[in-house]
C-alpha cells in the first residue's frame, strides 16, 4: 500500500511540473505556397491557450484558435473556444500525445515542433485575463465577464493577445498581438499583427498599468487615439 501511495504522489507530482513547464510562450516556422515566412505563436497561461498565424514579414494575420486546456501525462486535452478557420470545432475537444522537454514541444504524428521563446517572464502581466469594465467620466461600468461575448487578454511573460468572440454563436470579432514589456507602472504593446487592419503592425502602444485587489487597470490611448481606461479580471 505505501509503495501504491508513493507511486501516485510521484506520478501526481510529474503530472504538475509538465503542466507548470508549458506554461509561457512557443513559435515555429513554415513556408507559404508563394514563399512567405509565416510565424506561428503558441500562448499558454494557467487553463487556457492561444495559437496564431500571421505573415512574419508584413504581419498578415493568418488564422487563430484557442481556448481551455489540459495536461495529463503526455496528454494534451483542449476545448475549443474560438477557430478562425472551422468555427464549427467551438465547442468540440480534441486530445493528442505531446513530447515536452525545457525548450520544445513536439505534437506526436502531426510534425509539429515548437520552440520556447518564455517560461512566463519577465513581464508582470502573465495569464489570461477577461475585460470585466471601463471607467468612464469617472464612473464604472462594469461587465459579466460569465456571459458567452467576451475579450481575452492573454499574455505569456513576453507576448501578448487579445480575442474578441462569442462562445455560444461561435461569432469571432477580431484579435491582435506581439510583444510587451512592463516597466515602472507602464505597459508597453508592439504590435505584429491585427486582424482587422495589417497595417496597424509594428505601431507601439504605451498605457498605464496598475494591479488593484488583484484586477488589471488599463489606461491610455487606443490604437485608433482614442482614450480608454479598462479593467481586466484574471480568469478562472
Amino acid at each position: 500500500m505505501k509503495k501504491i501511495l508513493v507511486l501516485l504522489i510521484c506520478t501526481c507530482a510529474s503530472f504538475g511540473i509538465k503542466a507548470q513547464s508549458i506554461i509561457g510562450a512557443w513559435e515555429t516556422f513554415t513556408t507559404s505556397k508563394n514563399g512567405d515566412q509565416l510565424k506561428n505563436v503558441v500562448i499558454f497561461a494557467d487553463g487556457y491557450q492561444t495559437s496564431t498565424t500571421y505573415n512574419a514579414t508584413t504581419g498578415e494575420f493568418i488564422q487563430t484558435k484557442g481556448g481551455s486546456w489540459k495536461l495529463e501525462g503526455n496528454v494534451m486535452t483542449k476545448k475549443v473556444e474560438f477557430d478562425t478557420n472551422n468555427t464549427e470545432r467551438v465547442g468540440t475537444k480534441e486530445s493528442f500525445n505531446v513530447l515536452i522537454t525545457d525548450d520544445k514541444i513536439e505534437v506526436v504524428d502531426k510534425d509539429i515542433k515548437l520552440s520556447r521563446i518564455d517560461k512566463g517572464t519577465p513581464g508582470k502581466l502573465q495569464g489570461a485575463w477577461l475585460m470585466s469594465g471601463r471607467i468612464r467620466d469617472g464612473e464604472t461600468q462594469s461587465r459579466d465577464i460569465s456571459r458567452p461575448r467576451k475579450t481575452m487578454k492573454i499574455l505569456s511573460g513576453s507576448r501578448f493577445q487579445w480575442i474578441a468572440y462569442n462562445t455560444e454563436t461561435k461569432q469571432f470579432m477580431g484579435t491582435g498581438g506581439g510583444t510587451y514589456t512592463t516597466k515602472n507602472g507602464e505597459y508597453t504593446e508592439n504590435i505584429e499583427f491585427f486582424s482587422r487592419d495589417d497595417s496597424k503592425a509594428g505601431l507601439s502602444l504605451q498605457f498605464n498599468y496598475e494591479l488593484i485587489d488583484g484586477d488589471w487597470h488599463h489606461s491610455g490611448l487606443s490604437s485608433k487615439g482614442d482614450p480608454i481606461h479598462e479593467i481586466w479580471s484574471i480568469r478562472e
